[in-house]
């Protein structure tokens, strides 16, 4: 027999490669931090001894989660501008309480509660847009979680960097540092055409190419935006994006309520991707991302949840179960988006956005042991006829019980094994008691 690290026994795997295949009673096997085999469960018996034995007779076995875009250390201001529009939230909440309290012991604590959150739900990778990039690579990666940190960038100055040289400049330190971690990589982040100028851009996309690394931006997420841009440049954000070159396969254009069918059109040419982030976008009546236009046109579209800013939550289950319905409202057609289409957005396609294909978003012999563990054996999960569309459209992040990163158990039956959960409470509620002065 072979020896190896960790064989995992469940109800059902569910890899995503290839697309819409349920296998039952079957075995994952885990060595040195990959999967090793996915077999029938009584061959992986006779053929492996695993130093971990791991049953999980009333689960789902899945890839874990891939949320592709978050501000994780605006958790800290969760709950604290609700119910009102984009701008409104930003221009007279948010950026005021970013201006008096982001620094980089903010950017850590919240950071941490984010990755607490999105373990226990089943997320083991998030790619982030924020400020003190830094500080979000060590939390992710002493937390053992994987991640994509932004390298962000924006017109004006703030408590990270004073202009664009600088932004750019403090970005590439925290790429070098990282360029060879195992979980940890990075991205360019420019905010959003509206924040963000023609030469700060034109560098970002040549640094892009030459660092082969993604660019992560907001994108036509508002009807307002759009005009604005129109009225202020004589064209849409989009064609402003591509005169720039920054329209490729490099970038993840997030949000994207706002496009007609020409821009559809070309965004496909171009081998682009977007972030749909439905509740943030229901939340502050942003739009409708025409979701199944853009996979009809063949464009990769992954999911995030934005920050819990504005969502209120980091919870990747609710934004499959959101996203699949609500695409079949817009598109006026239910059979749009179906169960296995939303969960390959919340974990393969998202890879494929941020080139990580090779390494995680599915359960494929080779990639690394990134597994979320969902019990369906409870009553709201009966009668079990389909278990994709149960982890869909009947299940939830409180089901999950276990997660590995890289083959590393990371959440033991519900609990963190790498972040302490009464450290991490008391962090958020002395931020609380600090910043409801300001509120």
């Amino acid at each position: 027999m072979e020896t190896i690290d960790t064989l995992i026994h469940a109800r059902w795997i569910i890899p995503v490669e290839p697309a819409g295949v349920v296998h039952e009673q079957h075995s994952l096997a885990v060595h040195n931090g990959r999967i090793a085999a996915l077999l029938p469960r009584a061959e992986a018996q006779r053929r492996y001894q695993a130093e971990h034995n791991i049953e999980l007779g009333e689960h789902a076995l899945i890839p874990g989660l891939i949320n592709a875009h978050t501000h994780a250390a605006m958790s800290l201001f969760r709950g604290l501008a609700d119910d009102m529009p984009l701008m409104e939230w930003l221009n007279d909440h948010i950026w005021p309480a970013e201006g008096t309290w982001v620094n980089p012991e903010f950017v850590r604590d919240g950071t941490e509660l984010a990755v607490a959150e999105m373990l226990r739900g089943g997320t083991t990778c998030f790619n982030d847009m924020y400020f003190f990039p830094d500080e979000t690579a060590n939390v992710a990666a002493t937390a053992g979680m994987r991640a994509v940190v932004g390298m962000i960038l924006i017109d004006f100055p703030t408590a990270w960097a004073g202009n664009a040289d600088e932004y750019v400049h403090k970005g590439l330190q925290v790429h070098d540092d990282y360029r060879h971690h195992p979980l940890v990589r990075t991205a360019f982040a420019p905010h959003a055409p509206y924040s963000v100028s023609d030469a700060p851009l034109q560098r970002v996309r040549m640094l892009a190419d030459e660092l082969d690394v993604p660019i992560h931006m907001h994108v036509h997420e508002t009807a307002s935006e759009v005009a604005q841009a129109h009225s202020q440049h004589g064209h849409r954000p989009l064609a402003r994006l591509q005169q720039l070159g920054l329209v490729t396969p490099r970038l993840l254009g997030v949000h994207m309520t706002q496009l007609s069918s020409e821009e559809i059109e070309a965004y496909a040419r171009a081998g682009a991707h977007v972030v749909h982030c439905p509740e943030s976008n229901l939340k502050l009546a942003s739009g409708f991302c025409p979701l199944h236009k853009l996979l009809s046109a063949g464009i990769n579209v992954a999911l995030g949840t934005d920050g819990a800013a504005s969502n209120n939550d980091l919870d990747m289950f609710s934004e499959m179960r959101t996203a699949a319905l609500l695409a079949k409202a817009v598109a006026e057609d239910a059979s749009a988006v179906p169960a296995a289409t939303a969960l390959q957005m919340a974990t393969l396609n998202g890879a494929r956005a941020l080139g990580l294909e090779e390494e995680t978003g599915s359960l494929v012999v080779g990639k690394a042991a990134d597994i979320t563990a969902v019990h369906l054996g409870g009553l709201d999960t009966q009668p079990m006829y389909h278990p994709i569309s149960q982890l869909v459209y009947a299940s939830g992040r409180d089901k999950v019980s276990d997660v590995w990163v890289a083959g590393k158990h990371v959440v033991n039956d519900g609990a963190l094994t790498t972040l302490d959960t009464s450290a991490l409470l008391a962090k958020a509620q002395a931020w609380q008691q600090k910043i409801r002065k300001f509120d």
